[in-house]
């Protein structure tokens, strides 16, 4: 590619696909392979969880002509089956990503799941009982991840642009307008940290169905919530944002 040229990013998450859905998404596949370079899709690529569900996804894919970067949601996980779901996806070529990175073109995109607990002042502490404390941890573990991966970007791969993908929000931003109580459960700070620290050019998720599409980290990183209901709300015919990179 060309320097100074850019690359387009169509990013989606939660599409929910579902055992009945064969043959629903192939005129979207195709909008998104005549209009962006790559697809990263947020998280929730199932509705249960379920392999099946998974083999409709794949067929549906085969209408997109682009490279697909993908991270799974909690509903991949929903069924423990989400490491069958992730081989699936893998085999038929899609990058899925688990704190691990890819470049394609000169993008560079790192992804993690990502996980709860909360944001800002009102973030969970590692303090209390040790069901809280596993708690923490895995949101602790996954912003740890999201950086080895950022790492693994800037050390190995000679790209000049970056991003993260997740299904998680690491900002509050993007999920105002969900219901206060549950902000601990949709997203945690602890995954913009690496974001700011690493200069990452901006990142997407899902997982909160309602809340705003853009926002950005303290450190000026762009965030969008990318969650199909937003995008439909927005006013998007094919719910996908494309971003320009």
């Amino acid at each position: 590619m060309e320097n100074g040229a850019k690359t387009r990013i169509a990013a989606v998450g939660d599409i929910h696909i579902r055992e009945t859905d064969k043959g629903k998404w192939v005129d979207y596949f195709k909008e998104v392979s005549a209009q962006a370079d790559i697809l990263v899709i947020c998280g929730d690529l199932t509705d249960t969880g379920d392999e099946v569900e998974a083999q409709v996804l794949v067929e549906e894919l085969k209408a997109c002509t682009i490279p697909v970067v993908a991270v799974l949601g909690n509903h991949d996980h929903e069924k423990g089956r989400h490491k069958l779901i992730r081989q699936i996806l893998l085999k038929e070529g899609v990058h899925m990503l688990d704190g691990e990175a890819v470049a394609i073109k000169d993008v560079g995109i790192a992804g993690v799941k990502g996980f709860g607990g909360g944001f800002d002042k009102h973030m969970l502490s590692m303090f209390g009982e040790g069901a809280m404390k596993a708690f923490v941890q895995e949101a602790v573990d996954e912003a740890l991840h999201l950086d080895r991966a950022l790492a693994r970007l800037d050390a190995e791969y000679s790209v000049s642009k970056k991003i993260a993908i997740m299904h998680y929000s690491p900002i509050k931003e993007t999920v105002i307008g969900e219901p206060e109580p549950i902000y601990p459960f949709l997203g945690s700070s602890r995954l913009s940290e690496p974001l700011n620290r690493r200069k990452v050019d901006a990142a997407f998720h899902g997982h909160a169905h309602v809340g705003k599409l853009e926002g950005e980290t303290s450190g000026g990183v762009k965030i969008f919530n990318v969650a199909i209901p937003i995008l439909l709300k927005s006013g998007y015919k094919y719910p996908f944002y494309l971003y320009e990179i």
